[in-house]
């Protein structure tokens, strides 16, 4: 029995909401970096409440930010490359968004420390992890990502 199984061609919009994900995550990326080698021209723009809560993160909380970071800019390339691994990808990174973002909402005073514009930004940032998300589901679901 030969069974062909309908994969709709690379739609457009996959390379630029592929590349912008990429670029976004690439954005997180650097700042992951950059904090954690406390590069003093990228933190020059924390007050020194700000540098101490971040840099104080425990071990668990960095991992989870890591690989909130690391997973979603992989998971870029992935979709990228039409895999369907980066559905996985995105969904581990949110995951470890959450527990991140527990940590700096729930577990401390995050809120009062960054004050609206940086709750904002985060929250945000989480928007978008869970836009990707959807997108690649909707491109899975659709044959797309292979």
């Amino acid at each position: 029995m030969n069974q062909e199984y309908a994969v709709e061609s690379t739609p457009r919009h996959l390379w630029i909401v592929g590349i912008l994900a990429v670029l976004w995550n690439a954005m997180g990326g650097l700042d992951f970096v950059m904090t954690h080698t406390r590069n003093e021209a990228w933190l020059a723009g924390f007050t020194p409440e700000q540098l101490e809560y971040f840099l104080g993160f425990p071990l668990w909380a960095n991992v989870t930010w890591g690989i909130a970071v690391w997973g979603s800019i992989i998971a870029s390339i992935l979709l990228l490359a039409r895999s369907r691994f980066a559905l996985t990808g995105f969904l581990v990174s949110l995951i470890a968004m959450t527990l991140t973002t527990v940590y700096n909402y729930l577990l401390t005073d995050g809120l009062a420390i960054m004050g609206a514009a940086g709750t904002a930004f985060s929250a945000f940032i989480y928007v978008c992890g869970v836009l990707f998300y959807v997108y690649a589901r909707r491109m899975s679901q659709r044959g797309v990502l292979r």
